[in-house]
């Protein structure tokens, strides 16, 4: 029948953009890794989303579908942007100065578990036992990787890289929920991106240069450079497209769960490649935060009343 038909078609490309979602963002860790290696953190950023804004820019004009979205959509643009790609991928940059991949890519893994909480607290999803005992559980890795103490936040640039990390992973939160409640048409996906990205370029280059002072582009190294462009690439376009085509079909919790793909292959690919530690307790912490996070959210689809 034509509508099963229509509705396996959709099935199928939600499939891809949840692969994609976790095949590509969980490379991205390690390409942040690279471009800041030679590069300031703001100017990577700001490298990254100009790049981005200029490919959904061609693509938009290419397919005549670049237009004004009006002031409504455009503030809650402006919103996501900010939440979503100035704080949580700026201060991941940021973080990944001083921060291994994998451990960065572990404490953004909690994420998930903050969106239960918070889509609860907003009554956008039902509470459950099984919901915050997952809570509970993925929360004791947190504590398991501190487990030896304050000794390591003593270290002031360690310290500074966690708490980006915790900034990067509230914005991302509060994006991801606000996003969930106020989505929008799929078709749209592209359009809505190329006004966060333009704003979100603009502003990371101004906190570049607040922060970093002119650009000394002769020290930058040529993989950094190839990084910063995977991850314009790949980390935004791509990526951000598949994650945001995935929150109009299902929901935020559940898309959130991809974070733990994420996070196997990003400690995988700092160990591979850039001969990053993968102790005990860094693998016990990576099980007790995905159990957690599998046990908060694998539970049947509650619908999300229309708002």
């Amino acid at each position: 029948m034509p509508g099963s038909a229509m509705k396996s078609k959709i099935d199928l490309k939600l499939i891809f953009a949840l692969i994609g979602v976790a095949l590509i963002w969980g490379t991205t860790y390690l390409g942040i890794r690279v471009a800041v290696k030679s590069i300031p953190a703001w100017y990577v950023t700001a490298i990254r989303q100009s790049i981005a804004s200029l490919i959904i820019l061609l693509i938009l004009i290419k397919q005549n579908e670049l237009k004004w979205i009006g002031w409504l959509n455009l503030r809650r643009q402006l919103l996501l942007s900010i939440l979503m790609v100035v704080i949580a991928n700026g201060m991941t940059t940021v973080a990944e100065k001083t921060i291994p991949s994998g451990l960065t890519s572990l404490i953004n893994a909690t994420s998930p578990l903050l969106v239960f909480i918070g889509c609860v607290f907003l009554g956008i999803q039902k509470a459950s036992l099984k919901g915050f005992i997952g809570v509970f559980i993925g929360f004791l890795g947190i504590v398991f990787i501190f487990r030896d103490g304050i000794g390591d936040l003593l270290d002031p640039d360690y310290r500074n890289g966690i708490l980006s990390l915790v900034i990067a992973v509230s914005g991302w939160t509060i994006g991801t929920i606000y996003s969930k409640k106020h989505s929008g048409k799929p078709q749209y996906i592209f359009l809505n991106l190329f006004y966060q990205f333009i704003f979100s370029a603009v502003v990371q280059l101004g906190l570049a240069l607040i922060f970093s002072g002119r650009a000394d582009v002769s020290a930058w190294e040529t993989e950094s450079l190839f990084a910063a462009v995977y991850l314009a690439v790949f980390g935004s376009v791509l990526g951000y497209f598949c994650y945001h085509y995935a929150l109009k079909k299902v929901s935020a919790s559940e898309v959130s769960i991809l974070t733990y793909f994420n996070t196997i292959i990003a400690i995988f690919l700092g160990w591979l490649i850039l001969n990053e530690t993968v102790n005990s307790d860094l693998i016990i912490a990576t099980c007790l935060i995905i159990a957690g996070v599998f046990i908060t959210n694998y539970k049947k689809k509650t619908p999300v009343k229309a708002i």
